[in-house]
């Protein structure tokens, strides 16, 4: 079943540039994700985004990102078992490699909505096979501040600035153009309400953005950003760095630059792609 499904995702996500896999992300793995995302809520390790927004509310926005460089658990979560099969099957490559991951929470009560924009501005790769995996460690549906995508957007040729996140706001020295904000209720605007088990994929490229957490919980999520085998290094002034990325020229394949950046290759073979 996950085959037959994994299929038509892919073909969705080259289509619309996002899709959905229901039921694919097993309770063993939602589980080990689960203790290692509140592992870092008690230790105090994620950031306070609502700071950025100068938001007063009890409720919060917190993040961190690159969590798999001090903590096993989130590499090996991002690089065996199903969630780097489903990835390395929805892009059509037979190789993958971990660029990056980050852990979003938003409380429940929260009003500050995720703006607008692209992956492909704060990845320091150009490639068509680029993805990002966001898996939800709790029901999230669409008022829970789930994803929302532009269909199409990742076939564009405009390049948009990295911004804030939770404001307009572009991260100072980075190029492009500022992105689009546009209402959920356009007809162009979709997204998936999920379940545990469920996750999204969409390219690098696509624009997207999520509402305020507006359900009665708290909404967790892992997600994680991949490179696959026809990605090359092209740096991007003023977004945020990687170790190792100032002694890689641009253009190197992802394949021959990932051993200094340190970028681990995914194991794959799980999931028979269809």
């Amino acid at each position: 079943m996950v085959s037959t499904d994994l299929g038509q995702a892919s073909d969705l996500f080259w289509s619309t540039g996002a899709c959905v896999v229901r039921g694919a992300v097993d309770r063993g793995t939602i589980d080990r994700a689960g203790d290692a995302v509140d592992h870092l809520v008690r230790a105090g390790s994620l950031a306070d985004l609502s700071t950025l927004a100068d938001s007063a509310e009890s409720a919060r926005f917190r993040a961190g990102v690159d969590h798999w460089r001090s903590d096993d658990e989130f590499k090996t979560l991002a690089t065996t078992g199903p969630l780097p099969d489903l990835v390395a099957g929805v892009l059509r490559t037979d190789r993958l490699w971990l660029y990056e991951d980050s852990v979003l929470i938003k409380e429940a009560g929260s009003s500050l909505e995720t703006k607008w924009h692209s992956d492909d501005g704060y990845f320091h790769v150009e490639g068509r096979q680029l993805a990002t995996l966001w898996v939800p460690l709790d029901p999230a549906p669409l008022a829970s501040g789930a994803l929302r995508f532009l269909s199409g957007s990742h076939r564009t040729t405009n390049r948009y600035r990295p911004t804030l996140f939770v404001t307009e706001d572009a991260i100072p020295g980075t190029e492009g153009e500022m992105p689009p904000q546009i209402g959920f209720d356009s007809a162009d605007v979709f997204g998936f309400g999920l379940e545990v088990g469920d996750c999204t994929i969409h390219h690098a490229r696509t624009l997207h953005a999520s509402s305020g957490n507006n359900s009665g919980s708290n909404r967790r999520a892992l997600s994680i950003r991949y490179c696959g085998v026809d990605s090359v290094i092209r740096q991007k002034p003023g977004a945020p760095g990687k170790p190792g990325l100032d002694s890689i020229s641009d253009g190197t394949p992802i394949a021959e630059a990932a051993e200094t950046l340190g970028f681990p290759e995914a194991s794959l073979g799980g999931i028979q792609n269809p």
